[in-house]
């Protein structure tokens, strides 16, 4: 794991296999917190995914986001849109709360790479502006 430098955030290298099990672990974690919203009653189906989704996008690249995304969908409809554990047709309303939630991950997961990148621009010192470009050209 790499520093980047800024608030001491550990980031994994994109596409490598400790980035993939670290989204899988991260959910993992999440559908824990999500069952014992589910005991506790609640029927918000992806409501402790989404925040996941997100912390993976910046520690880990889209790449691994973009898995955790996709491992969330079947996962939420085994095991927490009922009847639990069971693979149903999906009804409308389940339907529309998945398009919502793929919705939502793919703005977290371009939110979570401009936090990356912008991690590593602070990292190197910042950006340049134009005046102080000119200031130090000696033309």
């Amino acid at each position: 794991m790499r520093r980047a430098g800024l608030f001491g955030v550990p980031r994994v290298r994109p596409w490598s296999w400790q980035a993939f099990l670290l989204g899988f672990a991260i959910i993992a974690a999440s559908a824990a917190v999500q069952g014992i919203c589910v005991a506790l009653g609640a029927q918000l189906y992806f409501a402790a995914f989404l925040p996941s989704i997100f912390a993976v996008g910046v520690l880990a690249g889209t790449a691994a986001a973009s898995f955790a995304a996709l491992l969330t969908i079947p996962l939420v409809w085994w095991a927490f849109m009922p009847p639990f554990f069971e693979f149903v047709p999906l009804t409308r309303a389940y339907a529309d709360s998945i398009n919502l939630f793929f919705l939502l991950a793919v703005l977290l997961i371009g939110l979570a790479d401009l936090c990356r990148e912008t991690m590593v621009i602070i990292s190197r010192g910042g950006l340049k502006s134009a005046s102080e470009n000119a200031a130090t050209n000696s033309q």
